[in-house]
């Protein structure tokens, strides 16, 4: 069972980093990166290092800090790093499905590291089961390993045309050999990737999922790699490849709510601030006569905080989330879901005595941890609770790499909007509406809003996310 099975936000199923840096060692920035990307996935790390002669893979069950030590970086001489961290969305949760994955055979090595999901795995899976690339996991991510080992005599360039055209779905993708690190977005790019600069070093160059991720290693943002485009970084520099440059970009819009480090910048803007103008709008939607305003944190906050802006009310402190509870493993069950909800946050009783407390999230999912909070506020001596979503109603499941859960899970894919009140318990509540989102991401035609509207933008092949 994974820890916090019942989990009420949405995740992401992974990170991915990719460093290049010839003559330096980059196990330990391969390492700082990953901690950055941390937030992205926490049931399992690795790193793959290549030396020019051989490719090293060292990754297990566990938080970044958990999987390495000083003495297992130091065995992982190299120039080339790829990294990875992971959620289970597609897959089991357990080491054999831990990344990167590696390849071998007398023509070389190659590691991959993928964050996204194949929509159309089952089929490729089957044109290659009679290979001699058969897997050895059951990850969507292994296909692009197979076909590699598939297609070895074609060059970087078209393999990378090959896994455009041929892979439907999600994909944020590092690729190592020996020498070369790849990377590649899918044609929509769903899911994000970024090229940045190791500052220190003239031909050191970085991929990763976010751009908290340059930072955390000396590095700065060259660009986001487009929809839909491979880079490949070599002893010959930086070369770009593009297949399909006419599609129209859908970026998962759970970027911007709840998946990226709210210091990570997307199109130029920083998530927080994005994030503030969520709240700034739902406020110019939905204002309530309220006395302060707290948000179930940390994700919710600057959604929280914007809201607060707007109305001219104070935003407070009123939730504490108890950052040392670790991968404790909570049973099944009604009583343990809601004393797991109360050993993560505890309430600042003299923040909601006597007040009419507005709280506002980023999403609502199963509706888990909304129900305990508001009864937990109320138990503080809250005279009111009004509950404000910075986000639309979901109620479909994401294909795409994103652990939302079946229709049937999601509390408002079957209630009305009173429905769902009653549910939490709140004497109000609102969402932002999907209009007002789009409007202050000011490119509304370039987001995936699946999700939210049921609006599938890459054919789904089969219908379970694992």
């Amino acid at each position: 069972m994974c820890p916090w099975e019942f989990h009420d936000k949405p995740r992401d199923e992974c990170g991915v980093l990719g460093i290049y840096a010839p003559g330096n060692s980059v196990s330990l920035k391969a390492y700082y990166g990953l901690n950055a990307l941390q937030h992205r996935g926490e049931e399992s790390a690795g790193i793959a290092v290549s030396d020019g002669k051989q490719i090293r893979v060292h990754k297990k069950m566990g938080l970044v800090a958990e999987v390495f030590n000083k003495d297992i970086l130091s065995a992982l001489k190299g120039n080339l790093a790829i990294g990875h961290v992971r959620y289970s969305t597609s897959g089991d949760s357990s080491e054999v499905n831990a990344q990167p994955l590696l390849y071998k055979d007398d023509k070389g090595s190659v590691a991959v590291a993928h964050n996204g999901n194949i929509t159309n795995a089952r089929q490729l899976k089957k044109r290659l089961a009679q290979t001699r690339t058969s897997g050895y996991t059951n990850l969507d991510s292994e296909i692009f390993l197979r076909l590699l080992a598939y297609y070895r005599n074609l060059s970087l360039e078209k393999l990378l045309e090959l896994f455009l055209k041929e892979i439907s779905g999600s994909y944020s993708l590092v690729i190592m050999t020996e020498n070369s690190l790849i990377g590649l977005r899918d044609p929509y790019g769903m899911r994000p990737l970024c090229l940045g600069k190791l500052k220190e070093m003239e031909s050191g160059y970085i991929l990763a999922s976010e751009t908290c991720a340059l930072r955390a290693v000396g590095g700065e943002l060259v660009r986001e790699i487009d929809p839909g485009e491979g880079v490949i970084i070599d002893k010959n520099g930086v070369s770009f490849m593009r297949s399909f440059p006419g599609r129209c970009r859908r970026l998962c819009i759970f970027e911007y709510i709840y998946l990226a480090r709210s210091d990570s910048v997307i199109d130029g803007r920083t998530v927080n601030s994005v994030r503030r103008e969520f709240g700034r709008e739902l406020a110019r939607e939905h204002p309530v006569a309220g006395d302060v305003v707290i948000s179930i944190p940390e994700s919710g906050t600057a959604m929280a905080m914007g809201y607060a802006e707007q109305c001219g009310l104070p935003f407070r402190e009123g939730l504490l989330r108890n950052r040392y509870i670790g991968r404790t493993f909570i049973k099944p069950g009604q009583k343990n879901r809601e004393l797991a909800v109360k050993m993560k946050f505890n309430v600042i009783s003299d923040v909601i005595q006597g007040q009419r407390v507005v709280v506002v999230d980023d999403s609502l999912v199963r509706g888990t941890t909304s129900c305990q909070i508001v009864r937990m506020l109320r138990e503080a001596g809250a005279k009111e609770v009004h509950l404000l979503v910075a986000s639309p109603p979901l109620s479909s499941p994401c294909y795409y790499g994103i652990d939302i859960p079946s229709a049937a899970e999601l509390v408002a894919a079957h209630r009305t909007l009173e429905e769902i009140r009653q549910y939490v318990g709140s004497d109000s509540l609102q969402y932002l509406s999907l209009k007002g989102m789009l409007q202050v991401l000011r490119r509304p035609k370039e987001f995936c809003t699946a999700c939210f509207d049921g609006v599938y933008p890459v054919p789904v092949f089969e219908q379970e996310t694992g």
